[in-house]
């Protein structure tokens, strides 16, 4: 890269940065705390830091399951954005890609870049960039060649898609960058599809891993309006919520203190409850299950049940069962 074209970039960075831009555009911001909070040079050369690789392995020992959970889900994006130059990297929340997919062929463009596993791409270390101001501001984002805040990068184009953990917090993100100058505007609005995507998918993989035990609901088909992506709650065998993702945290406005105590799941959602028909409803449930483990031998069954035969045969007369 030139350095007409850096000095260039450093001098369009200090403009907006004296104009008002930066109350209106959340990329201006991103470079008024690059510059004026990290105290970063735009034009300044050095690759970013890297981890040794003890710290690196500490790093991934902290995303837990997380990187196996990921896995499946990071070949696939692969297989989609790979053939078109592009890597992609799994990063913690301090900005450190702990796994990645790549072509060979491409490796030592991104080596000499720093897009590896160890490399850190926080906002605090290297400006405005995909994975840093993803995780700076909690979102899904692109950051297209020249609005990285460092000339270094300006070559680069990276789409960014954030990870919340089963408590609504930020743990990870997904990356897929690429180098090539043939990079279309179309095409880059295509990878962030398959970003976002990627990353709901790792995301409610880890819910539903969170809460084994749980009936995981998508609390999104019973709102009115808009569908929202990954509202899910987990509801235990009484039907209480003992869980919410952050998108349903958001939705019905629940913390972790109010999960803390008992929730009616029908509560949370809006359904009416009547008494007589829930209770016959769950006797119902709970006598159909003891059935089909007893291969349908009533006697059988009511043992199950803790009651006698006539008792269980009044039931099923009840409850229309017989």
């Amino acid at each position: 890269m030139g350095r007409l074209h850096e000095g260039l970039h450093a001098e369009h960075i200090q403009t907006a940065l004296a104009g008002d831009a930066a109350a209106q555009s959340a990329l201006v911001a991103s470079w008024g705390r690059s510059m004026r909070l990290y105290g970063l040079n735009p034009e300044e050369h050095t690759p970013p830091n890297v981890l040794t690789d003890r710290e690196l392995s500490e790093a991934r020992e902290r995303l837990g399951s997380l990187i196996d959970t990921a896995s499946g889900t990071l070949d696939r994006l692969y297989t989609a954005v790979g053939g078109a130059g592009c890597c992609v990297l799994l990063a913690d929340k301090e900005g450190v890609p702990v796994d990645r997919r790549g072509y060979a062929g491409d490796d030592t463009t991104f080596y000499k870049i720093g897009l590896w596993t160890g490399a850190v791409w926080s906002e605090e270390s290297e400006g405005t960039n995909g994975i840093g101001t993803a995780i700076a501001e909690q979102r899904s984002l692109t950051i297209h060649r020249d609005q990285h805040f460092r000339s270094r990068n300006t070559a680069l184009s990276c789409t960014v898609a954030p990870i919340f953990d089963h408590r609504g917090r930020l743990m990870a993100v997904i990356d897929v960058s690429s180098a090539r100058s043939d990079l279309t505007e179309d095409f880059v609005k295509l990878i962030a599809m398959a970003v976002v995507d990627a990353a709901r998918r790792v995301e409610a993989e880890n819910f539903r891993l969170a809460f084994p035990k749980a009936r995981i609901v998508m609390a999104g088909d019973n709102i009115a309006g808009d569908r929202v992506v990954n509202a899910l709650i987990a509801v235990d065998q009484d039907d209480l919520v003992i869980g919410a993702s952050r998108s349903a945290r958001h939705v019905f406005g629940l913390t972790d203190e109010s999960l803390s105590g008992p929730l009616p799941a029908a509560n949370l959602l809006g359904q009416e409850i009547d008494p007589e028909r829930g209770f016959a409803s769950a006797e119902r449930s709970v006598i159909r299950r003891a059935l089909s483990n007893a291969g349908g031998n009533v006697s059988l069954a009511a043992g199950i049940l803790g009651m006698s035969r006539a008792t269980l045969h009044r039931k099923l007369k009840r409850l229309g069962l017989n």
